[in-house]
């Protein structure tokens, strides 16, 4: 491996993240099940992200967010994303805005639904470097109401001037005594550059509480 892969890695983020030295946020904290009409899921979040090759490892980022879904029918969820992130080295007064929104379509009920979130950097007022994130989340109920497992492999588009395509997979676990009210989502997951050697890698951690009408 040429010894400068993990500095092209960081130079491709800093032209794709849209914030000096960020890598694009692409954690996603929710399976394949849907919220349900009328229902609403909240999910406090927090990640650590790095970048890595075969030599060496340098922390990235911390980000620090909220993920809302709100069910529109039995069949299509619209979920709302914001998180604040901070880069390795800076003080906390610089900080950037990530925000994200799209629609979550069942394909197999509790198995497979497709993720189309559009999401953008914020800076003060405007908005710049979006990007699209298809996503297929594929879920194993383990344990019926308690543990589920999901994997969900994304292709990252972003809409702007010399940026790259890039892919990523996440695998993360819903832990709860009862999935339908409540789960803890710990989470792992790999971006890669298709032209270059080296990985991005998260881990995650969200605890997610529905509510709606009636009981669930």
């Amino acid at each position: 491996m040429k010894t400068h892969s993990l500095s092209t890695i960081l130079v491709i983020l800093t032209v794709t993240g849209g914030f000096q030295s960020c890598a694009p946020v692409f954690s996603e904290l929710q399976s394949a099940r849907m919220v349900g009409k009328g229902h609403f899921e909240m999910t406090p979040l927090f990640s650590t992200v790095s970048a890595a090759d075969e030599n060496e490892t340098e922390h990235i980022q911390n980000e620090l967010g909220l993920q809302a879904i709100l069910g529109l029918t039995d069949a299509i969820d619209f979920r709302f994303r914001s998180e604040v992130l901070w880069i390795e080295g800076s003080d906390y007064s610089d900080v950037g805005l990530i925000f994200g929104l799209g629609p979550k379509l069942k394909l197999v009920e509790n198995r497979i639904a497709l993720s189309l979130p559009f999401g953008t950097t914020i800076d003060g007022a405007i908005f710049y470097n979006w990007e699209f994130q298809p996503t297929l989340l594929f879920t194993l109920p383990a344990v019926p109401d308690k543990l589920d497992i999901t994997i969900s492999p994304k292709y990252i588009i972003p809409f702007c001037d010399d940026c790259q395509n890039l892919g990523a997979i996440n695998l993360g676990l819903a832990i709860s005594t009862d999935l339908s009210k409540w789960a803890l989502r710990p989470e792992y997951g790999r971006m890669y550059d298709f032209g270059e050697k080296g990985h991005v890698g998260q881990f995650s951690i969200g605890l997610s509480k529905t509510f709606g009408k009636g009981e669930n």
